[in-house]
């Protein structure tokens, strides 16, 4: 078999198909039976058919939804088609028996052995097939899953990445990493590397991390990189990857500022809304959020030496109040360093859980940007004078704004003077020019930023 090579739209959280029920097998007792068994694969249909219903779109007729520009998501496509795709493959390959029993066995953790009770493997695939067939459709029959207009996401042909998988697993015989119990035999890495040849590059992908998590193999960051490289090709998202993994992070650097998006406290006024109302449960959402292959921890380490630095410094109240609304767009909501002293609260909640041996610490800002950075808040100064943020809701002049900004840039950090104006600009609508944006990219490579940072603002760039 070549795999499936059609586009389709994901948008899994966990994982699924077979690997995510060999996961449910892996949290659950073992069945004392078959009939338990099959009972576990019904449950895991039915929380998936509950967490993600069939939206309305459905009950549209095809050329309705191709008029109105729908298309058929994963979600419509289904858990249970979707395990039936990894399934059938699996029964209608030509591995062995043997070598199905060993992956499922590395995958399930052992838990339910068909063997054991007088199964072969391919006759316990052959039972959650029949389960899953017997459930309602959930797609529009005759269609294939198609790529979302929205995100375009695109499944890999089976060649481009065929060889990288079976590479990744074949490392794992010279693997040097600590686990808690023995690592997957060499017969289980065989069969392994066979499901990922010969039946389904992503299907072995997906069943080679469920072995990973099941031995608690200790993962290398080098490692971890390439298995999360190798998940966004499939376009899975990052925590199929390392849910369950038991991952080596190196120690909480909140010096680094290579994060996909934004981070800190620029980030967090970028995700407040009118509604906040100085919420607790949203800070905590917020500090919780770290980005891929960080550290647990970081995004609420960088946030507090944000926080710490603007609440030691020697801003007003009434300016940190207006550096709030501009960055946020949300005037009202917050009540200067008391509103610091409760983010700094949250974040140190958030370290106590996740790395509770990291100890708080302030750097020293790096400065060697102030001038840069100081010339662009200055130069837009004069454009905005007349602005106001949110001129019908608690207005605040954009003057006092970036007042508040010049401090920040002059005598607290730089950097984060530099990512609140980023937010300020967009809060204000500021039109740029393309060399302005320029010098601003400039600016954020300097300081290390990631991809996709400062492009945040790249829609204020006038048409010429």
């Amino acid at each position: 078999m070549t795999g499936r090579q059609e586009p389709y739209y994901v948008e899994y959280d966990a994982d699924f198909g077979l690997s995510g029920l060999a996961e449910a097998f892996t949290l659950s007792p073992a069945p004392e039976d078959t009939g338990a068994a099959l009972g576990l694969v019904t449950a895991k249909l039915d929380a998936y058919d509950r967490e993600c219903p069939v939206g309305s779109v459905d009950h549209l007729s095809a050329d309705e939804r191709s008029i109105l520009g729908y298309d058929t998501s994963h979600d419509d496509w289904g858990y249970a088609e979707e395990l039936r795709e990894d399934v059938r493959g699996l029964v209608e390959s030509p591995l062995a028996d043997e070598a199905i029993q060993a992956v499922w066995r590395a995958a399930a953790g052992g838990g339910w052995d068909p063997a054991a009770h007088g199964m072969s493997a391919r006759d316990w695939l052959r039972h959650i097939d029949e389960t899953c067939a017997a459930r309602p459709p959930r797609k529009i029959p005759g269609r294939r899953p198609a790529p979302s207009s929205w995100w375009g996401a695109w499944r890999p042909a089976a060649d481009e990445v065929r060889d990288d998988v079976v590479a990744e697993i074949a490392k794992m015989r010279s693997c040097r990493e600590r686990s808690a119990g023995p690592l997957p035999s060499p017969d289980t890495l065989s069969a392994l590397e066979e499901v990922a040849a010969r039946v389904d590059p992503d299907l072995g992908f997906r069943l080679f991390l469920r072995a990973l998590k099941v031995h608690s193999v200790r993962i290398e960051m080098a490692r971890y990189d390439r298995l999360q490289a190798l998940g966004e090709r499939f376009g899975h998202s990052a925590a199929l990857i390392d849910d369950g993994l038991d991952i080596a992070w190196p120690p909480i650097d909140t010096a680094r500022r290579d994060a996909t998006w934004d981070f800190g406290f620029s980030r967090l006024a970028g995700q407040a809304h009118q509604d906040w109302r100085e919420s607790r449960e949203e800070l905590r959402r917020t500090a919780a959020g770290d980005d891929i292959g960080q550290t647990p921890g970081s995004g609420a380490a960088v946030l507090l030496e944000d926080t710490l630095r603007l609440l030691r410094s020697a801003l007003p109240d009434a300016a940190i109040t207006a550096l709030w609304a501009g960055a946020s767009n949300s005037p009202g909501s917050t009540d200067g360093r008391a509103w610091l002293r409760l983010i700094a609260d949250v974040c140190r909640e958030r370290l106590r859980e996740a790395a509770p041996a990291y100890t708080p610490v302030v750097a020293p800002a790096r400065t060697e940007l102030a001038d840069p950075v100081l010339r662009e808040v200055r130069e837009t100064a004069p454009a905005v004078a007349d602005k106001v943020v949110s001129p019908h809701w608690h207005p605040v002049p954009a003057a006092d704004v970036m007042d508040a900004l010049e401090h920040v840039v002059t005598r607290i950090d730089p950097d984060l003077g530099f990512r609140l104006f980023l937010r300020v600009l967009r809060t204000l609508s500021v039109p740029l020019t393309q060399e302005q944006y320029d010098r601003y990219k400039a600016i954020g490579e300097r300081f290390g930023y990631g991809e996709y940072h400062v492009s945040g603002v790249d829609h204020l760039i006038e048409a010429r």
